[in-house]
């Protein structure tokens, strides 16, 4: 199971931690990905952590203004959003991927949590 939290509404310019806890499946051999999906679009691959923990990728979208990270004591992997935009307005979700490769496919990936709403305020 995976749990995404750490959600709000927050004016535009600040910044946010969600975070993804991952509990029964193999959290520390998964890769970790984070989709958003806004009113009417499809849902975007944002970031990903790769299964080692030492390789990073962001959408080009997002890139200098999210980081993903990762506690293994903890089995979550955060997301913190700075600089926010309206734009960036989205249900976030996280979910495992046996492998980053293409992490920007949703169909790599085959646990998905329940979603957080992020809301950014202009």
């Amino acid at each position: 199971q995976l749990q995404a939290s750490g959600g709000g509404l927050v004016q535009a310019g600040g910044s946010l931690r969600l975070a993804c806890t991952v509990s029964g499946v193999t959290a520390d051999q998964s890769a970790i990905g984070w989709f958003r999906q806004a009113p009417g679009k499809e849902r975007e691959g944002v970031s990903c952590i790769s299964n080692t923990r030492h390789h990073t990728y962001y959408s080009a979208s997002v890139k200098g203004r999210f980081a993903i990270s990762s506690d293994n004591a903890k089995n979550t992997v955060y997301l913190h959003m700075n600089n926010l935009k309206p734009e960036d307005t989205a249900v976030y979700y996280c979910a495992t991927a046996p492998f980053d490769a293409t992490w920007f496919l949703r169909n790599k990936y085959d646990y998905w949590g329940q979603g957080t709403q992020v809301t950014v305020s202009s």
